[in-house]
């Protein structure tokens, strides 16, 4: 399973890429496995304020319904329009095509609380 070395982690297995003040973020190859086929997602609106550790979504599969964490607090700048018709990017490439939300980050500070690749995976082993 991979753990990109260049993305933070939350122990709600959701992953976020910091490119200035904005965070990409996703969710993490442990958790599209767990979750299995992904049928559906429900991602916030464009403009939306999102709170860290607050849900901002939902991802379906065949298996289970689970909310998506927004790991950092700040604004929607972006959304993946792909996903809802191509649900399946989630699966195929979690930290890649099947990204999920793009936020202007309002506290930095909030990235202090995210895991490290070998933090996550340490969790992650942890937990099983």
């Amino acid at each position: 399973m991979e753990f990109p070395d260049d993305l933070k982690y939350s122990r709600e297995h959701e992953w976020v890429l910091v490119e200035g003040d904005i965070a990409t973020i996703g969710i993490s190859a442990h958790a599209e496995k767990e979750l299995g086929d992904v049928v559906f997602v429900e991602l916030p609106a464009v403009g939306d304020t999102v709170s860290k550790d607050e849900a901002m979504g939902v991802v379906e599969s065949v298996k289970a319904v689970s909310d998506i964490y927004s790991p950092i607090s700040g604004t929607v700048t972006e959304i993946n329009d792909d996903l809802p018709d191509n649900t399946e990017l989630v699966n195929d490439d979690p930290y890649g095509d099947g990204w999920m939300v793009k936020i202007e980050m309002s506290d930095a500070t909030d990235l202090d609380d995210l895991m490290d690749s070998e933090e996550y995976q340490q969790f992650i082993a942890e937990a099983e």
